[in-house]
């Protein structure tokens, strides 16, 4: 398969999503991390991004709630290519309505190559990186000729 470049500049546009079990967890990430995420373009689902922009003061886009069709605007921005990286805190444990919207997130995010974090541990390893600084060129798969294909 064929690649191309996509560069990241230096400020990323970073998507913020928590289910309610898991919105305090990410409130407390994101109050540790105010100072490097104040530094990027952030977007956030609906609830979510209000908890973030009032309690930390930066400025958030805000979709729809995740359950109204707030996880496919942000996947869809991904596939447009309007966001470079997810950090998504996610109930394990708690079954979803919107479940098939979870997963159609996270496929897109995957088949679109840009950094994803599930869980605290993974978003302070992504948020620390050298990375942050600096451009990156995150390579896709050339999705051309699938596009070409006839059915």
């Amino acid at each position: 398969m064929n690649y191309k470049e996509i560069p990241i500049g230096i400020q990323k546009r970073i998507a913020l999503i928590a289910h309610d079990n898991k919105k305090q967890e990410l409130l407390e990430w994101a109050r540790f991390n105010q100072v490097t995420l104040s530094k990027h373009i952030l977007y956030a689902t609906g609830t979510t991004g209000e908890i973030l922009e009032k309690e930390l003061g930066l400025k958030i886009t805000r979709f729809f709630s995740g359950p109204l069709g707030g996880d496919q605007q942000i996947g869809s921005k991904i596939a447009e290519g309007e966001i470079d990286f997810l950090i998504f805190f996610w109930d394990p444990l708690e079954p979803l309505p919107h479940d098939p919207d979870v997963k159609a997130l996270l496929r897109i995010a995957v088949v679109w190559n840009i950094p994803i974090a599930s869980n605290r541990s993974t978003a302070d390893f992504l948020i620390s990186s050298p990375l942050m600084d600096r451009e990156y060129k995150r390579l896709v798969p050339d999705y051309s000729g699938y596009l070409r294909r006839k059915i």
